[in-house]
């Protein structure tokens, strides 16, 4: 049942994912009149569409590796490190700093010697458990399909 709700939502996104313009020009190429751009500001360019948002809090290497892991639980640092081979600690440090920053991992620090902190999701990083599933499922289709393109060339 799950799997046909999945299904459903992931063709109900698809479908918008096709209706919406890639970028912000692409929406105001219909609209004749012509505006000066704003000039180049401090703060960051932010992705005018959702997908590009959600590739730049999981995009990489590292990250949705690093949310397979806490979808597990709650996961001490070395506990992490030990799960993602090959990850320095400064990576994995930094990563998980970013995805603190955006609000889908949260650092619990117990005041205590040895100093202790544990790292989870929040409920906005569980809201990808689902995506991340489909892409599972996605990975999986495409491993098969270039399995079976291989064995028919030979």
């Amino acid at each position: 049942m799950a799997a046909l709700e999945n299904k459903a939502t992931l063709e109900n996104t698809l479908e918008n994912l096709r209706a919406m313009p890639l970028h912000q020009a692409d929406a105001n190429a219909s609209n004749p009149v012509v505006s000066n751009p704003s000039p180049p500001s401090a703060a960051p360019e932010r992705p005018s569409c959702a997908v590009e948002t959600t590739i730049a809090i999981i995009g990489g290497r590292w990250k949705v590796l690093i949310l397979r892991e806490l979808l597990g639980g709650v996961k001490r640092f070395n506990e992490l490190h030990r799960s993602l081979s090959g990850i320095t600690q400064k990576m994995l440090t930094q990563q998980l700093r970013e995805m603190e920053d955006d609000g889908i991992v949260h650092r619990e620090v117990y005041q205590q010697v040895p100093p202790k902190v544990e790292y989870s999701l929040t409920p906005l990083g569980q809201s990808l458990e689902p995506i991340l599933a489909v892409m599972h499922e996605w990975g999986e289709r495409y491993l098969r399909a270039v399995s079976n393109r291989d064995k028919d060339r030979r």
